[in-house]
Formats: structure tokens, C-alpha cells, sequence
């Protein structure tokens, strides 16, 4: 039998900085909720690193493990939060500017939030085309402004007495870029930041800027970044994790509970109609059309991957699958989600399915921006490099290995998670046979 690798994790010390390239609605929430926890004011409700419990060994031993005491996770206290926006707003204005989170709770931690300040954001408008910003770097070349970004980074740091730092995207989406020769390499990309390349967006620019300082850089946007194979051999170089694409948080988290339901159940899917409504900041940039595209690659790919019609042709091979986002100003931040599907059963009998989810979009992704951050520093501890693929449970387009197909199943996401950790901490990895109960021999369960 070969030997079990055994992963060195060293301990959490000193401060965590979380730095967030965006300060709006999502962030903010971030900010406050992590600081209304600290504070004995809330509880971290969706927060799988604070709330999640993970068996360990075989069923009869009922044995469960709190997530942040099964693995070294940064502790609440320990986190410092900085950010950039392209407004000077600090984080107590923008938060009630978003108006997610009631004015009763805010003032509670009005100071604390006064005091996160944005540093100025990398911005350039052909990329969010909704959008006007006053608090925005400059710089003769877009490698100036990494080197900008990277200086923040530094300093913030050293200022704020941390020890390390992590990076999480939270800012808008931008106009859907697909990959180019300057995406390439490193070397294609490096030379396109010298020479102002259009085809390089703010969002790659603080991923290079954060990898070149190895932090750890997490994608919570649609944004093409981490995906690019210029920014992954950056990611390998400098031996820091990244992960992504985009939260999944409302309509998609959904989608990928219910159609692996229906998909193990071999029910054939006609059509999945989806449309939403929402009236924050996030609305009015999805209301431009190029922004559109980013989103809708990202929350359409799901279910392409889940019903896959190459494997099941005559249940998936004609699915009518289209999803609409509209600017809703009087809605704000909750956000409503309608899902029609057209399901059919025994013999082809039609039926219908219909989803009304009307959520909080901030509230879904904060605790998601905290576990990211958590999990990402717990990596980087880990010596991880690269791609984390075990963290695709956060996300609607999962980042995965060129020529891998990626897992959209929330089940199994969960339980690469679990595994991982499992792994970590030299635990017995589960595979849910189950058939020593009833007098087979399992092999290495």
C-alpha cells in the first residue's frame, strides 16, 4: 500500500488582511457582518467555515468535527479588511449607500466601519460601461498600475500590522473579454501590460498585481481572470493558490441542487427559462449589454455541464435554456429569481416545476467572500499553488485543470470539499460505499 501523503499546514499567526478590489454592496456586508460576529451582534448564518460540521471515520462512530476546529482557519478577530473602489465613500457610507443592511445594525458598528477607507481603484470605463468613478488611478501604462496596486498591497500590510494577506474580487462585472494572444503566456501578458494592451481588463490587473505579491486570489466576478492561462502560470511561479469564477449565490446555487435531482433521476428537461430582477449597483452594470455577457456565459454553462447531452441525448439533447436579468431600481438588493422548468416523466408525459426565489443578494454572497478568504489562507499555510479546485463549491463557473470538465453538482462539490479537508488533517477520506455495513469489504474507504 503506498504511503499516505502527509500535508504540513503551519499555524495561523499574526493578522490576515482581506483585501476586496471593490467596496460596494457585497463587501460591506462582508465587513459589517464579520464585525457584528466579532462584536456578539449576529450570528454567521451561511458560513460553512464557521457553521459547517464534517464527519469524520465511519458512520457508527458518529464522530463530527466543527470546520475551523478540524482545520487551522484565521480566526474572526484576526482579520483586517481593505479594499479599492472607484468611489472615496468609506465603508459605514458605502454600506448604507447600499442600503442592504438595516440602519439599527450599522450604527452599532459605525465606528469600526468608518474607518475602512478604499485606496484608489484600477478603472477603465470601456470595461464597465454604467459606471463613472472619481477615486481612480492613473498611470502611463497599465503595468504602472500593478506596480500602483502592488505598492498598495505592501503598504497596507505593513501598516496595518499584518502578517499575510488574501484578495477577494467583489467589484462589478465587466464586458465579457474572451481569451487572446496577449492572455497567452506570462510573457504575451507582461508585455501587453508595457505596451497599454485594450484586450487586458482591471480585474487581470489586480489578479497580476496580487499574485506578483503571492497573495491568494479568489474570483467572485464572471470577470475572465484567473481562467487565462497567462495569470495560471503566474499562479504556478510564484506557488500561490487561486480559485473562481463567480459567487453562487441565488438563482445558480438552485440550479445545481436542483437538476443533478433531476438528471439522477433521468427526468428529461424540454426547457429551463430563468429570469431575474434586481435593483442594486450589480443591476444597472448587468444592464449594459457587454456586462450582460459576462453573467450570462456564467450562470448558462451550469446546467450545459450537468445535462450533459453527449452522455444523455435523449433527455438533454434539445434543452431551451435562457436566462434574462432586468434592472429594477425600485427592488434595490433583493433580488427575485423566477425559474419555469418543463420536465418530462414515464412514457414523455409533460410536467412543470416553478421556482420563486426571492433573495437577498449580498446576504447569499458575504459569508461566501469570508469562507474564500478563510480557505484561500488555509491553502496558501498548506503550500497549495495553483488551481483550488476543492472550492468549487462557491462558485458558478468552477475554474478546473485545462481538460478537465468541471463539477457543477453542489453534492459532490461539497463533498471534494470535505475530502480536502479530510486530507489536510490526515482524516480518512469518505466515499459513501457503505458496504462494510452489510458484510463486504470495502478497499480504502
Amino acid at each position: 500500500m503506498p504511503k499516505k501523503q502527509v500535508i504540513n499546514i503551519s499555524k495561523p499567526k499574526g493578522k490576515l488582511a482581506v483585501l476586496t478590489p471593490g467596496m460596494g454592496a457585497v463587501a460591506t456586508t462582508f465587513y459589517a457582518g464579520v464585525i457584528a460576529v466579532r462584536k456578539g451582534l449576529a450570528q454567521p448564518i451561511g458560513s460553512y467555515t464557521q457553521l459547517g460540521k464534517v464527519r469524520l471515520g465511519k458512520r457508527t462512530e458518529n464522530r463530527h468535527k466543527k470546520v475551523n476546529e478540524l482545520v487551522p482557519l484565521a480566526g474572526l478577530e484576526d482579520i483586517v479588511f481593505g479594499g479599492w473602489d472607484i468611489f472615496p465613500e468609506n465603508a459605514y457610507e458605502a454600506a448604507s449607500h447600499a442600503q442592504v443592511l438595516e440602519k439599527s445594525l450599522l450604527e452599532q458598528i459605525k465606528d469600526e466601519l468608518s474607518e475602512i477607507k478604499p485606496m484608489k481603484a484600477v478603472f477603465d470605463k470601456e470595461y464597465v460601461k454604467r459606471l463613472e468613478g472619481s477615486h481612480i488611478k492613473s498611470g502611463p501604462t497599465k503595468m504602472d498600475l500593478a506596480e500602483q496596486l502592488q505598492a498598495d498591497i505592501r503598504n497596507f500590510i505593513k501598516e496595518k500590522g499584518c502578517d499575510r494577506a488574501v484578495m477577494v474580487w467583489c467589484g462589478s462585472t465587466e464586458v465579457y473579454t474572451p481569451a487572446s494572444e496577449v492572455h497567452a503566456s506570462l510573457k504575451s501578458f507582461e508585455e501587453g501590460l508595457r505596451r497599454n494592451d485594450p484586450a487586458i481588463s482591471p480585474s487581470q490587473i489586480y489578479t497580476y498585481a496580487a499574485l506578483k505579491e503571492r497573495v491568494p486570489y479568489a474570483n467572485g466576478s464572471p470577470n475572465i481572470s484567473v481562467e487565462m492561462p497567462a495569470l495560471q502560470e503566474l499562479a504556478q511561479e510564484m506557488a500561490t493558490p487561486i480559485c473562481g469564477s463567480d459567487f453562487k449565490t441565488g438563482q445558480t446555487l438552485l440550479k445545481t441542487v436542483l437538476a443533478p435531482g433531476l438528471r439522477n433521476r433521468q427526468l428529461a428537461v424540454a426547457g429551463w427559462y430563468s429570469t431575474n430582477i434586481l435593483g442594486n449597483r450589480d443591476g444597472e452594470v448587468l444592464d449594459d449589454p457587454g456586462s450582460f455577457k459576462s453573467k450570462e456565459v456564467s450562470k448558462t454553462g451550469v446546467l450545459d455541464d450537468i445535462f450533459s447531452k453527449e452522455l444523455y441525448p435523449e433527455l438533454y439533447s434539445d434543452i431551451h435554456h435562457v436566462v434574462r436579468i432586468n434592472y429594477y431600481p425600485p427592488r434595490g438588493d433583493n433580488k427575485e429569481g423566477w425559474d419555469n422548468i418543463d420536465i418530462k416523466g414515464w412514457l414523455g408525459y409533460p410536467m412543470q416545476i416553478k421556482v420563486n426565489f426571492l433573495c437577498r443578494d449580498s446576504i447569499l454572497a458575504a459569508p461566501i467572500v469570508l469562507d474564500l478568504a478563510l480557505f484561500m489562507d488555509l491553502a496558501s499555510r498548506a503550500n497549495m499553488r495553483g488551481i483550488q479546485e476543492w472550492l468549487s463549491f462557491y462558485f458558478k463557473a468552477p475554474v478546473v485543470k485545462q481538460g478537465l470538465r468541471a463539477e457543477h453538482d453542489l453534492s459532490v462539490q461539497l463533498l471534494k470539499l470535505e475530502n480536502t479537508l479530510r486530507f489536510f488533517t490526515n482524516e480518512e477520506l469518505i466515499n459513501h460505499l457503505g458496504l462494510t455495513y452489510y458484510g463486504v469489504e470495502e478497499e480504502d474507504n
